[in-house]
């Protein structure tokens, strides 16, 4: 070790040997109280997402515990009312599955026998394979639906202790600012505050954000599959809208299940084409008209950081974590743009550093002009 300018300067591999230790305990702590860790961090969104409507009512001179429960029995509306709507076209679903069976051996057998008369093959095992695949996907799903509604200890616990994180958090909201200022010298205060308000401001406008794209989506998914004539199209509709809380995936995600129904149980060709039609629409849609103007750039990170992300989280929390995954990089790097000693990994994580390569409408242009220059 050496002293310089009375700083301590440790060798390369102790510094590197420290941050993987820091990253495997962050690991481990991550995954080993992740069933108590994962209601608090959908708190903290949740809370972020109530604040403007609890904010409003406080405006509106209601005193800070009434504005509080108002905005959030208005979000457990919302999210109960979703919840038992799913819960019903589920039922329906679950109903339907002997039918949707006896469609999809319809629809296999004339597959296989399209594929035998076109290119003269016999696919009899193939064909055994794939009907056997398909009937277990259908019936395995009612057991699926039973795990992932379940009465299970941690879903009853994450269902009830939500509204309390979130009336909390809104609650206490000046003191947790006040305690993150006292850990600091008074001298950083001022950028102490512009840090905090810069990730505020960021979470709730990327929550707020996608919560606006997501509504969108469920009206245009929902009217495509009904136009299409697609069957359960308002719980498929649904579906696909909310998995657009996840970035890039999102949408593949959603279109997954309906890809699979139009497939398997629906007695046309046509409906997986204009499904597939549909689902090249509205992945444009999102990705160049909604979320560019609603989301904005607040969030401000590179796309691959952002599959990283969400696959990493999506690999220790399942699907919460990839909900949560997007904001929680974008706090990191509102930090590390305002820390001198973690700006790399804010360069990192950003969009900046790669505007030589990027595309966009006046190179386009330079390209075009001198080609039409030559013609002329």
């Amino acid at each position: 070790m050496k002293r310089t300018a009375n700083k301590i300067r440790f060798p390369l591999l102790f510094n590197v040997t420290v941050t993987l230790l820091f990253l495997w305990l962050t690991y481990y702590i991550l995954s080993e109280f992740k069933f108590y860790l994962r209601p608090i961090v959908l708190g903290v969104l949740f809370a972020y997402f109530l604040f403007p409507v609890a904010n409003f009512f406080e405006k509106k001179g209601a005193p800070r515990i009434l504005a509080n429960i108002i905005s959030i029995l208005m979000g457990l509306s919302l999210v109960y009312g979703v919840g038992l709507f799913i819960y019903k076209e589920l039922s329906q679903f679950l109903t339907d599955i002997p039918a949707m069976k006896h469609q999809a051996s319809q629809n296999i057998n004339h597959i296989f026998a399209s594929i035998e008369s076109m290119m003269g093959i016999e696919s009899g095992e193939l064909k055994s394979t794939a009907l056997g695949l398909i009937e277990n996907a259908l019936s395995n799903s009612v057991e699926f639906l039973n795990t992932a509604f379940g009465t299970t200890f941690n879903t009853l616990f994450t269902i009830f202790i939500m509204p309390v994180y979130v009336f909390f958090l809104l609650y206490y909201r000046n003191k947790f600012r006040n305690f993150m200022l006292m850990l600091i010298p008074a001298e950083n205060h001022d950028k102490a505050e512009k840090i905090i308000d810069e990730v505020n401001t960021v979470a709730v406008h990327y929550i707020t954000g996608v919560f606006f794209v997501v509504t969108i989506l469920v009206v245009i998914n929902s009217l495509g599959f009904l136009i299409i004539g697609l069957r359960f199209a308002l719980l498929l509709g649904l579906f696909a809208a909310i998995m657009n809380f996840i970035p890039y995936y999102g949408t593949i995600i959603g279109y997954l299940f309906p890809l699979f129904i139009a497939v398997f149980t629906m007695d046309s060709p046509k409906y997986t084409f204009l499904v597939f039609l549909q689902f090249i629409v509205v992945q444009f849609t999102e990705n160049n008209i909604l979320t560019p103007n609603i989301v904005g750039s607040h969030v401000n990170i590179n796309p691959f950081m952002i599959i990283l992300a969400i696959t990493f989280g999506g690999f220790i929390w399942g699907l919460p974590g990839m909900f949560i995954a997007v904001p929680f990089v974008a706090v990191i790097r509102v930090l590390s743009d305002n820390i001198e000693r973690l700006k790399p990994l804010g360069f990192l994580l950003g969009q900046v550093g790669t505007e030589e390569h990027s595309v966009t409408i006046d190179k386009i242009k330079k390209v075009i002009k001198p080609r039409k220059a030559k013609k002329g």
